[in-house]
């Protein structure tokens, strides 16, 4: 419990200072979640296959990087409050695109992040 805490006060942090970073206003699209989660999401494929490919990893480290710093990092809950603040300001259209764009995208990020670790893995002959 203590790694995945560790590991979520430093996603989360990350996260605030991506928002700080890309701000927004009510009704403008939220590109600061929409870069935090889909990046979050192609971090989450590479640690799968790095993870899944290793040996013997250590036994903390998916809880720590994957369940506490990118868990802490992501924030699909931000991605549906902000869905719903775009379309109440009167932004529909821009808030369905968000909301299935969003999703979309980061399956994608996953399947990038996880096909090309696996792939530049078998390239070089590393072993994570």
């Amino acid at each position: 419990m203590a790694v995945i805490g560790a590991g979520g006060a430093l996603g989360s942090l990350a996260r605030y200072g991506l928002s700080v970073a890309i701000p927004r206003s009510r009704g403008q699209f939220p590109l600061s979640t929409f870069a935090t989660n889909v990046s979050g999401c192609l971090l989450i494929g590479i640690l799968m296959a790095v993870i899944t490919g290793a040996t013997s990893p250590h036994r903390l480290l998916r809880p720590f990087l994957g369940v506490g710093i990118l868990g802490g990092y992501t924030t699909f809950s931000t991605y549906t409050t902000e869905t719903l603040d775009l379309v109440t300001a009167g932004h529909p259209f821009t808030g369905l695109s968000y909301a299935a764009g969003s999703v979309v995208t980061a399956l994608i990020a996953v399947l990038i992040g996880g096909e090309a670790t696996r792939a530049w893995l078998n390239r070089t002959g590393a072993k994570p």
